[in-house]
This record gives C-alpha cells, structure tokens and sequence, in this order.
C-alpha cells in the first residue's frame, strides 16, 4: 500500500452504524415524538430489540461503551427495576402485531446479570412484545463472569448466539488495556455455550492495541480459527481518550501508527480468508454457510448500531441508558446517564432525550453510504427506483467524485458506482464523501484504518 493513499484516506470520520449519525442528534426529538413513532409501527412491521446494560466488574481501558464499573449488585438491581418500566411503556405502545425477530443483550456485560435476573428480563420482554418463532437471540459475554448456573439461565431464555470479546490474548497486551482473558477461558465458553445447543458463536478482535505487533496478532487470529467461530469481527481499536477518560490510562507512545495498523488489519484478514471465512463488509467475517455470509452474497447485508447485520427488521427499539433506536421515522437515543435514565422511566416510562428525523435526503444518503460499507458498489438504477424525485441530483455526485478521483479507489462501471480492490479498506473514507452533515464539525471520529 502506498503511504501517501495510506495517510489520505485515514482522517477521522464516522463508522456509519446510522446515517445521519449520532452527533447530529439534537433535543428537538423526545418522548412525545417517539411515542408517536412507536404508535405507527403496523401490522406486517418486524422490530429488533437492543437492551443495554451499562455496568462491568472490571473497567477495560480500550473501551468506547457507555458502561461504568461496579462490584456492588445494588446498582444493577435499581437499573433493572427502571429497565423493566421503560420495557413496559413502549409495550403499551406499540401493537402486538409488530412481531421481534431478534433481541440482542448489549454492554458493559450483560453476563454480570445474576441467573434469575436473566430470565426474569426475558420474561418482561415477552411479556411485553410479541416474538416470531425463530428469534435470534444473542448477547456479549465477558468469560471472567459465566459459571454454571448463568450458562443454564442463558439456556433458559433461548440464546441462539454468543458474542465473545476477545481482543488479543498476548499478555502484555492484555495487561496494558486491563482485559485479563485467556484462551482456555474463551475456549471453556465456546465449548459451554455449544454443549447447551447456540448454534451461532462470534468473536472479535482487535487490532491497532498497544504494544500490538503483527506477530501477536497472527497468534491471537490463529488461536481463535482453533475455536471456529461461526463470524469473527476484526475491528481497528478506536483510541478517543477526549471521549472515554478512562483510555487515558493506554500510553499512547506504544500504539501502532496508521502503516502498522494496516499491515495488521491486512494480514489478520489474509490470515480469516486463508481458514476459510468469507469477508464480509470491511471488518466481518463469516463461514460461508452463516446466514451473514449469505445475505451478504445476497445483497441483504445491512448495518446498524450493532455493525453488520443480516437482522431485515423494520424498527430497532434501544432499550436502557444510552441505547439508540431507529425507526422509520428517524432515531432517538435515551438519557445516557443512568441515574437521570431511572428517574425518566419511573416518572414516565420512556426515556428519550434527543434524535433526529429522516429528511428524504437523508433516507436518500443513507441508502447510499450503506450500500458503500456493505457491497461496496451502488449501483444508479436503484437509486432512480427508490428516490425518483432526488436520484440525479445525488448520481451527479457520485459520478463528479469518480471522475475527479485519480487515485484508483473506484470507477464508474454498468451505471453503478464500484470501489476497486484498491478502495475497499478506505470504504468509510468514500463514504463520508457523500455526508451532508460532515463539515459542520459537530463531534470527533477515530481514524478510518
């Protein structure tokens, strides 16, 4: 890779999980709004549910998640209490012919929740909505928590996925980013979760860590193809200490600059492809009989706040402190602080504190930056069918951005835009081209490799 097109097309810019993406959230969008959004959800209309819980055992310098570390269960008893209210308002709100296809338990660490606590939340979240027959349901564990009886209680609310942060198991790696995990304890959860009939088990690493090296990582991508992993997520560590305070304890001085942290993302892919995994999107990968795999050659791949995505649902309800939902309307996040998210749900239920609604423009551009992450291709046919009063205008751009491109990251090929070989690692780079609310400032992004 030439370092010139390395460093051109690394600046900071948004992941794209939503479009326009949550910086442009503002307060104008509240309870009320959502409410009626909720109300419109119809008959025919799937939703996914997102529940957040925000606590840890152990606080992980590299994290970028809203959660906060706790070794009392008094605070996880008050959250759910409110977790169970909010639960019950948008029930009472949306119509039980709005079916849930998937639910994902997210964090902090979901697995921190004591057995009867699991199934006790599962059973409100039945109670309050209506579940397809084949619901995904997933949840991201932490192995330093599980033990018998919460494998038995993840069985008992029917988890059909187990999402496993790993990161990288060098020593000195983990110990710098205070995520002490090793591989026969990531092997004792694949193993458990397996014995217990998940049919589906993800992994993520990280690359661009502290203290990181091609050679760690080789090791660390070769322990986890040992445990054949159904997906696998490769994603660069997202350094913004100006966010999260707590990465202040990660010295900078021994991070990998912009060159390493290509050669590592390059050759932990080459490493995924060579076991067999086909990519999927920039930082996915999946067994191509993995229904990611499969809607990705499909052209059904999507992207949403959880990253790539084969969920086709119509709505996505956040539900918990700082959660995110997307409706066709628009989206909204609640109150993140969880002392002022227990205090909206008990007063009032729902918890919303600012979002944004979907313009025509807005639908128009976030069709095409998702087709950009996900296919890498957009293609001007489409655009005409879906958008008719607006498609030339935003065809013009594309093909001024082609032709104005002289270095070889995409073409104009069939009437399509299509990013090159050359191109697909600089995706979100291409991406925020076409992002309309980019140069007014509003936040701060990590790099883009």
């Amino acid at each position: 890779m030439n370092n010139a097109l390395l460093a051109k097309y690394s600046s900071a810019v948004p992941r794209y999980t939503s479009y326009p993406t949550a910086p442009h959230f503002h307060e104008a969008i509240g309870c009320g709004i959502y409410a009626q959004w909720l109300q419109e959800l119809h008959s025919g209309n799937d939703m996914s549910l997102y529940i957040h819980i925000p606590y840890c055992d152990r606080l992980c310098w590299f994290c970028a998640c809203h959660t906060k570390h706790t070794l009392k269960y008094e605070p996880i008893t008050a959250y759910l209490a409110a977790l169970k209210l909010e639960i019950e308002k948008i029930g009472s709100l949306v119509s039980r012919e709005v079916r849930v296809s998937a639910v994902h338990f997210g964090g902090g660490s979901p697995t921190m929740l004591r057995p009867d606590d699991m199934i006790a939340l599962m059973a409100d979240l039945r109670s309050a909505f209506t579940f397809r027959d084949d619901v995904e349901i997933s949840v991201e564990m932490d192995p330093n928590d599980l033990d018998e009886p919460r494998y038995d209680a993840l069985a008992a609310i029917g988890m059909t996925r187990a999402s496993l942060g790993v990161q990288d198991f060098d020593p000195l790696v983990q110990k710098t980013i205070n995520r002490i995990q090793t591989f026969e304890q990531t092997r004792a959860v694949v193993e458990a979760v397996r014995a217990r009939g998940v049919h589906s088990v993800n992994c993520d690493i990280l690359y661009g860590l502290p203290h990181q090296t091609l050679e760690t990582l080789t090791s660390t991508v070769r322990d986890i193809v040992s445990l054949s992993p159904d997906r696998i997520a490769l994603f660069g560590y997202a350094h913004v200490p100006w966010m999260k305070k707590h990465q202040t304890m990660i010295p900078e001085d021994v991070l990998p600059g912009i060159e390493q942290r290509f050669q590592q993302m390059t050759r932990a892919a080459e490493l995924l492809v060579a076991a067999g995994y086909e990519p999927i999107g920039i930082d996915h990968f999946a067994k191509p009989d993995d229904t990611l795999a499969i809607a990705a050659r499909e052209g059904r791949l999507r992207r949403n706040f959880q990253g790539y995505t084969d969920d086709a649902a119509d709505a996505l309800i956040g539900l918990g402190a700082s959660s995110i939902g997307q409706l066709p309307q628009g989206y909204v996040q609640n109150m993140p602080a969880t002392g002022e998210y227990q205090r909206l749900a008990t007063d009032q239920g729902l918890t919303v504190v600012r979002g944004i609604a979907l313009s025509d423009d807005d639908r128009m551009r976030a069709w095409v930056i998702e087709r950009i992450m996900c296919d890498f291709e957009v293609s001007f046919a489409e655009i005409r069918t879906l958008f008719p009063a607006l498609a030339e205008d935003i065809i013009a751009e594309v093909r001024r951005f082609a032709a104005g491109n002289q270095d070889g990251i995409c073409l104009i090929e069939a009437d399509q835009l299509r990013l090159t070989d050359l191109g697909k690692p600089f995706a979100r780079s291409i991406a925020a081209v076409f992002d309309s609310y980019l140069s007014n400032g509003k936040g701060r992004h990590s790099i883009a490799v």
